[in-house]
Order: structure tokens, then C-alpha cells, then sequence
């Protein structure tokens, strides 16, 4: 062969190479992210979004791509949804009610694999959880009803006290509400006082905490709110500073120094929402996966921060504990 004819046939193999790669790039389905935070702050969430991907035969980086969209506030939400849809995706994951209400109102195309703490239902997100009816399908967390449960355990643990707080995010208007209501039902049934504070920003965290030392409240409830959520260290550090007892629905608070919290494994979740983002990848619709409920509730006690507060853990609250950290 001569050596023209052979540079002839290496460059002709090199494009035939590339074409084939650009090919095989562009038939890599893309899925988009909407997260709350940051990709640091929700290491946990996507570790078990991953796995659940890898189950079903997905790869992120090898036959998947993501695109990621991260927020701390909700009033992005819209914006942040209309870029995703813009982009014609093959799924996208929503890590919230404000932002999967978002994505919502943006398409009605679009596969859309949701975790909320609220009834989906009520939300007008499926037509019911066995057979959700359109582009959107997910998981719930056991976060409304647990919430009269909330205030109950740090009455037990501070029986003394007939005033405690609520902490929520106004910019979450839907879950702000409904779990307002739900415990304003619960204090009155334990004849107990409920403050109602708000916070969206780390600046409103702080001014949220100084009101409490003020208000001389018994103990603080922490809704499930995303933005909360990504917030845990910083709740947990807040609390002890201005020796507040406190309690939460996720379950990284207590690990993080927080005095107790009730409510489902986050990563339960998020592992099914990647095995149903990869069916739907595969060809399922939305419409046909039922949403999936969390069973599963975990108490988890930090005995070192309740020493620190000077609370005596009762041992029949201990006696329930699925964990007590020492």
C-alpha cells in the first residue's frame, strides 16, 4: 500500500470514528435535575438517585447525561422550570413541592419524577397515587402526618412547657400552610401555645432564632421544607447556640447535632425516584407508576445535645428510639 493511500484510509477511519461518537453522544438521553441548594449540600439525595439509576442500567456519564439547576429560593422556581422544558429532556427530577409545581404549570409533556412532602392528590399533581394520570409521578415522604407527632415528642420532653414554635418557609406557600394548620390542630388538642416564624434566608434564620430567645418558647418545630433540609448543620448550630429544644422531619438533623428528629429516610426516597426515572427512561409512562408512599418512620435521639440543653430523656421516649446517638 502506497503511503498516500494509506494517510487516505487513517483519516478517512478517524471521521468515520468521530461521526460514530457524535452519534452515540447525541443518543445519550439527558435527564434535568431541579434541586434546592447545592450539588455539596444534597451529596446524600443524589448518591441514592444514582444507585437507583445504576439499577435500572443507567450510568450517569457513561449513557446518561444531567443537567443540573440549583436554587435556594422559590421565587426562581419558574425560571428555573422554563429553562428545563426548554430544553426538550427526556425526564426531569423535581427534589420539591415548589419546584415540581413549577415544572408543572411549564409542561404537560414532559416526564416529571417528583418528592414532596405533601398528598400529591390534594396538590393536584396526579389523580390518585395508584394511577396518577398524566406526565408526572414520584414519591411522598410521611411529613404531614407526622407532624402532630412532632410537637407530642418535645412535649414529652419538655412537659413543663406550654409555648413552642413553628418554623417555616414562606416562600413554600402550600406546605407553610398545611403544616401551620396541622399543628395549630395539634396544640390545641395538647392545650399548648404555637408560635408561627418564617424563614427563607440564612440572614431570616438568624433573626428567627434571636425572636425565640426572646419569646422564652419551649421547644421548636422544623417544617420539611427543602430549604431546611439542606439547612441542617446550620439549624442544629443555631439551636444549641440559643439552647433551643428542637425537632425535625429529616433525618440528617439529629446526626448534625439536632436534638431529635421523626420522619422518613430522604434516601429511600430518592433511590425510587431514580429507579422510576430510569423505567420511564426505558419507555414506561408516568401515568402508569403508581406514587410511591414512605412506610418507614425513624426517631432518632441525640442524647449529647439534650445533655447539653440539661434535658433528661425520659425512658419511655428512649424505649422508642430507632436511634440514640451518645
Amino acid at each position: 500500500m502506497r503511503r498516500r493511500e494509506f494517510i487516505t484510509l487513517i483519516l478517512g477511519a478517524a471521521a468515520t470514528w468521530a461521526v460514530t461518537a457524535r452519534a452515540q453522544q447525541s443518543a445519550m438521553p439527558v435527564i434535568g435535575y431541579r434541586g434546592t441548594g447545592s450539588a455539596e449540600l444534597n451529596s446524600v439525595p443524589l448518591r441514592a438517585l444514582r444507585q437507583g439509576l445504576k439499577e435500572i442500567g443507567y450510568i450517569e456519564g457513561q449513557n446518561l447525561a444531567i443537567e443540573y439547576r440549583w436554587a435556594e429560593q422559590n421565587d426562581r422556581m419558574p425560571a428555573l422550570a422554563t429553562d428545563l422544558v426548554g430544553r426538550k429532556l427526556a425526564v426531569i427530577v423535581a427534589d420539591s413541592t415548589p419546584s415540581v409545581l413549577a415544572l408543572r404549570a411549564a409542561t404537560s409533556t414532559i416526564p416529571i419524577i417528583f418528592l414532596t412532602a405533601g398528598d400529591p392528590v390534594a396538590l393536584g399533581l396526579v389523580a390518585s397515587l395508584n394511577r396518577p394520570g398524566g406526565n408526572l409521578t414520584g414519591a411522598t415522604m410521611i411529613l404531614l402526618e407526622v407532624g402532630k407527632k412532632w410537637l407530642q415528642l418535645l412535649h414529652d420532653l419538655v412537659p413543663t412547657a406550654n409555648t413552642f414554635a413553628l418554623l417555616v418557609n414562606p416562600t413554600s406557600r402550600v406546605l407553610a400552610e398545611a403544616q401551620s394548620q396541622d399543628l395549630g390542630e395539634a396544640a390545641r388538642t395538647l392545650r399548648l401555645q404555637l408560635h408561627v416564624l418564617r424563614a427563607s434566608t440564612d440572614g431570616e434564620l438568624n433573626s428567627a432564632f434571636a425572636t425565640l430567645a426572646q419569646s422564652r418558647v419551649g421547644g421548636l418545630v422544623i417544617s420539611s421544607d427543602a430549604f431546611f433540609y439542606t439547612r441542617a448543620a446550620q439549624l442544629a448550630a443555631l439551636a444549641a447556640r440559643h439552647a433551643v429544644p428542637a425537632i425535625s422531619g429529616f433525618s440528617g438533623f439529629s446526626p448534625a447535632g439536632g436534638l431529635m428528629s421523626y420522619g422518613s429516610d430522604i434516601s429511600d426516597a430518592f433511590h425510587q425516584i431514580g429507579i422510576y426515572t430510569g423505567r420511564v427512561l426505558k419507555g414506561e409512562k408516568p401515568a402508569d407508576l403508581p406514587v410511591v408512599q414512605a412506610t418507614k418512620v425513624q426517631l432518632v435521639i441525640n442524647l449529647k445535645t439534650a445533655k447539653a440543653l440539661g434535658l433528661t430523656v425520659p425512658a419511655t421516649l428512649l424505649a422508642t428510639a430507632d436511634e440514640v446517638i451518645e
